[in-house]
């Protein structure tokens, strides 16, 4: 076979889509574009088997063939378009808006936003370089190329986005003191307020963050993405509030639910 590969096996599918074994042999391969394969969600499986507005794939191409489904406000017809971490997902005809975000087990979540913030989205700065003639421009997590950026913007920070124009509105720098959500490794989900950066020249920079209810962790600079200034976030975040409970105390919680 020539080229990239154009199945993926189900039991090879990314964890965070939570497919079950059984009902098939494959599962949707997202096409290439701003996510990579195993940090984004496709179309197909978010409205299939998150929203369960279709049965089965052929009723998800028949709806986004019908040009009903946004993302971050551009059509999109492709069942297998990849959603990412921070993408604003609309369907005009059911008045819905969601953004793309993990829950603290570092699973895809349908997080339900208003249509005010459904607006803008944030975007994680991978790159800050000059380009042809000497154009600075930044480039993001979600494969945007910013052109002439705030030259406090750096590496590791996180811009505002307004999706209408493209254009940068605000810019959060990565700083001691405001609040991160962890998009990679054990803590994928997490949400806490980064403390300290140790910094580790030749190897991997170590953030420290805690989260709202005093719990500290670790992880790699690479998988810190800043969504607020001090406590405030700029987005909404899933009812947990990026706080990972034990075993024991998820046991107590399920116990006091019951009546």
């Amino acid at each position: 076979m020539r080229g990239p590969k154009k199945h993926l096996k189900r039991l090879n599918a990314p964890r965070q889509w939570m497919l079950d074994k059984l009902s098939g042999k494959y599962a949707p391969k997202p096409s290439p574009g701003p996510h990579k394969l195993r940090e984004s969600i496709p179309l197909v499986v978010f409205l299939r088997n998150r929203l369960k507005y279709a049965m089965n794939g052929n009723e998800v191409k028949r709806i986004v063939k019908q040009r009903l489904i946004k993302v971050d406000g551009k059509v999109r017809t492709d069942p297998t378009f990849p959603a990412g971490l921070m993408d604003v997902i609309s369907i005009e005809k059911t008045s819905e808006n969601f953004r793309i975000l993990y829950d603290v087990k570092g699973r895809f979540i349908v997080h339900r936003i208003s249509p005010e913030e459904a607006k803008y989205k944030l975007a994680r700065v991978r790159r800050v370089q000059l380009g042809l003639r000497g154009v600075p421009y930044c480039a993001t997590h979600d494969g945007r190329t910013l052109r002439y950026p705030d030259p406090l913007v750096k590496v590791y920070d996180t811009i505002k986005i307004d999706i209408a124009s493209g254009k940068m509105t605000d810019f959060i720098k990565f700083d001691v003191g405001n609040l991160a959500m962890v998009t990679g490794g054990r803590n994928l989900g997490r949400i806490g307020v980064i403390i300290s950066r140790e910094r580790h020249p030749g190897s991997f920079d170590i953030v420290h963050l805690k989260d709202a209810v005093g719990h500290t962790f670790a992880t790699r600079l690479t998988n810190v993405f800043v969504i607020g200034k001090g406590n405030k976030a700029l987005v909404s975040v899933p009812k947990q509030k990026g706080v990972r409970l034990t075993i024991a105390e998820e046991r107590d919680r399920r116990l006091e639910a019951k009546p």
